[in-house]
This record gives structure tokens, sequence and C-alpha cells, in this order.
């Protein structure tokens, strides 16, 4: 994960270091530097409008400046770049505690997740469902897609290897119907979180958000949740978007961010969201699910020791 933007930064830190040690960096001179620099980063899937901030926020901090001669000008660079990335970094923060709200929240605690086909929605709820049990929390997963074939299943069967009830419904009935079902059983049964499956086709469809948004208004959701795929990029920006002016999107989850082995599409869909990120998906077992941090994607990008 980030291991080419891990290069790219330490080569363009090893570069502005070179000429702020001699000299005053006036912006050509970081212009010429960073043009090399912002090939590589598009290079490594940045989106432009990403590579455009960045760009922006360390002009912000090195144009103009200069080290003394006593000065370790690679680690004033390497802080630059530290202190900018965080910067853009943190807009992705959630602001809370997730797990705490659940559990100070009046019962049923309702979730909707939300999130195109191939995503990974569905191991996504599952390692969710494991998540609340790891901190003490009962859940039922509610299958509310009832066109896509094998949904269900798939969901059922996760739920029977985590031991977790399952609510599903008939082929093509109503999905907010559904949807419902799964938050009576989790009253009646004082289950603390109900976590509900919506439909996966294309984010365009109007069909689909049409069905979406009829089970929010049904079951009035304390959280809705868009799962995004860390390797889509800008459409995962644009399914965001989408989503949230549709239905309203609360917060994010992103998955696949393992595989991302450049880590400049995670980077720009993180950096260009505009929604809280809550977790990142890093595998296929049921406890790769991270908290979203910033300081350990810096780490990761710039081999950071503390």
């Amino acid at each position: 994960m980030f291991r080419k933007l891990k290069q790219v930064f330490s080569e363009a830190i090893g570069k502005l270091s070179e000429t702020l040690s001699t000299k005053e960096l006036s912006y050509d001179e970081f212009e010429k530097v960073f043009h090399e620099f912002e090939m590589s980063l598009i290079e490594a899937d940045v989106a432009y409008d990403v590579v455009q901030l960045i760009k922006k926020s360390l002009a912000d901090e090195l144009v103009g400046n200069r080290i003394g001669r006593f000065s370790s000008s690679s680690e004033y660079v390497k802080s630059v770049f530290t202190k900018s990335l965080k910067d853009l970094l943190n807009r992705g923060i959630y602001a809370g505690d997730l797990i705490a709200e659940i559990k100070s929240a009046v019962k049923p605690y309702v979730i909707v997740f939300m999130g195109v086909n191939g995503v990974g929605k569905t191991t996504t709820i599952a390692k969710f469902a494991y998540l609340l049990r790891s901190n003490g929390l009962s859940s039922v997963v509610v299958a509310s897609d009832t066109f896509r074939a094998g949904a269900q299943e798939q969901l059922e069967l996760h739920s029977k290897r985590l031991g977790i009830p399952f609510i599903g419904g008939k082929y093509r009935s109503d999905p907010a119907a559904v949807a419902k079902d799964g938050v009576i059983y989790a009253s009646k049964n004082r289950v603390d979180v109900a976590l509900i499956d919506t439909a996966g086709r294309m984010h365009t469809d109007v069909d689909l958000m049409n069905e979406v948004r009829k089970v929010i208004k049904v079951v009035k959701p304390n959280m809705r949740i868009l799962i995004l795929d860390a390797l889509t990029g800008n459409d995962a920006v644009s399914q965001a978007t989408w989503f949230d002016s549709q239905v309203g999107v609360d917060a994010v989850i992103l998955t696949k961010a393992d595989a991302d082995v450049k880590g400049g599409s995670a980077l720009s869909i993180i950096m260009s969201l505009g929604k809280p990120i809550i977790y990142l998906g890093v595998g296929q077992n049921y406890d790769d699910l991270i908290p979203y941090n910033p300081e350990v994607i810096l780490k990761r990008m710039l081999d950071l020791n503390t």
C-alpha cells in the first residue's frame, strides 16, 4: 500500500532539499522541481486536482524559504511534506467515535449500507458485524437487496459463520419492507444494531436511487454509510457525489485499500471526497477493517519513524 507514492515523495524531498540547502527557493525553481514530481504523481494514479492541492500546499510552505547553514534541509522539507499532506488527509477524519456513539444511542441503532456492485459491500457488512461483536455489540444483518441473484445468500452465509441473526425477503419483494422487518426484529429482540444492505446497481440508475431513498425513508437510519472501492479513483468520488445528492451520505468505508500498490487512487479519494472516512478495508478476513488514521497513511508514504 502506497509503495509507489513512497518512492515519489522520497525523490521529491531529496531534490527540493538540494535546492534549499544552497539558496532561497523561488517559485520558478519550485515549479521546475515540482513539474517532474507532478508527472510521477499522475503516473501513480493521483488525480490531477489532488496533485494541484498538494502543489499549492507545498508552495505555500517552501517558496521564499532558505535553510540555515547548520540546519538540515532534508529534515525541514520532510516536515513540510508531513504537515501539508497531514492537513489534506485530515479532511477524511470522522469527528467522533462511532462505536461509542452506538453504545450510547437508543437501540436499535440503524445503519444503511450503500454502494455499487463490486465494491465489496457484502464482505464489508460482515466485517462491520464482526467489529461490533468484538466491541460487545449485537447486530442483525438485513438483506434488502431482493433483486440481485445471490445477494441474500452471500450475506446469510456470512451471518451463519459469525453466528449473527439474518433477515431476508423473497426474490423481488419490497426492499423497504424487508428493511423494516429487520428493524422490527432488532427492536423486539433487543439487538443493538441493524445492518441493512441495499441494492448496488449503477449509481446513476434512477430506479435504484428511488429504491434506496424509500428504504431510508422507512427505517430512518442513524447512519448512512457509502462503500467505495479504493482502486476506482475519480469514479469513486463521482459515486460519492451522486449518492450524497440523491440520498445523503454520512460517512464512507474505503475497501481494497491494501490492493492499491501505487496508492494514488486511494489518496485521491481521501483528499477529494469531502466526506468522513470511518474505516479502510485491507484484506478478506473479518478483522481486516481498520479505522481511518492519517498518521498511519503518512508513515507508509513518508517512511516516518514517529
